[in-house]
């Protein structure tokens, strides 16, 4: 079902959301690592949510590795399982060496989406995929840490579908920003990026 045209509330939402995740990538410096304006708001930060079995994972958890993470939910037509389909794609293309990272789904929608919701949504991509949820409170304050815009979309039957920010934010292994993949960004670039965030580690 295709969401109504969205408020121009809506829209200017959404334009400084994006605003903030552009505004904190200045360039790609001569070694090809992003580069962040020291005065840009930091993208990413401490967190708590629920994994498989209702397992509490927190940013702690992360730390160690690179990760991509990005920010859905199960009911999603279109974009999420899109996005996710994307990465796996430039997994298989990367190869043995896209072992060492780690790709995070964080569930938006805290209504519908229970741990096991999230891991049997998670469970049907070839690759490995670290499925996150929380209450009402912890995705309010993860989305925060990560500059992620979300709001509601109400449908006639009373339901409701949901408007997110789209980008796959690249975290490095301490958990810094490296940068950050487009919905439907190219294949290559995609892959391109993954490389040079696995091999930053």
């Amino acid at each position: 079902m295709k969401a109504p045209r969205p408020s121009f509330a809506v829209v200017a939402a959404i334009l400084v959301a994006v605003l903030a995740v552009v505004t904190a990538v200045v360039a790609l410096d001569g070694s090809g690592r992003w580069r962040t304006a020291a005065d840009a708001p930091a993208i990413g930060g401490p967190f708590t949510l629920a994994g498989a079995g209702g397992r509490v994972v927190t940013d702690r958890d992360l730390l160690g590795r690179p990760f991509a993470i990005f920010f859905g939910y199960t009911r999603c037509p279109d974009v999420c399982p899109t996005t996710l389909a994307e990465i796996d794609a430039a997994r298989d293309a990367i190869g043995p060496a896209a072992d060492a990272l780690t790709v995070v789904f964080v569930s938006v929608d805290p209504e519908h989406d229970t741990p096991d919701t999230v891991q049997g949504f998670v469970g049907s991509f070839a690759h490995p995929v670290l499925g996150l949820t929380g209450t009402a409170a912890e995705i309010d304050a993860v989305t925060t840490a990560y500059r992620v815009y979300f709001a509601k979309v109400p449908q006639p039957d009373g339901d409701f579908l949901i408007d997110h920010t789209a980008a796959v934010f690249l975290m490095d292994a301490a958990g810094r920003f490296a940068g950050a993949i487009s919905y439907n960004e190219n294949h290559d670039s995609r892959v391109a990026k993954l490389r040079r965030l696995i091999a930053a580690d």
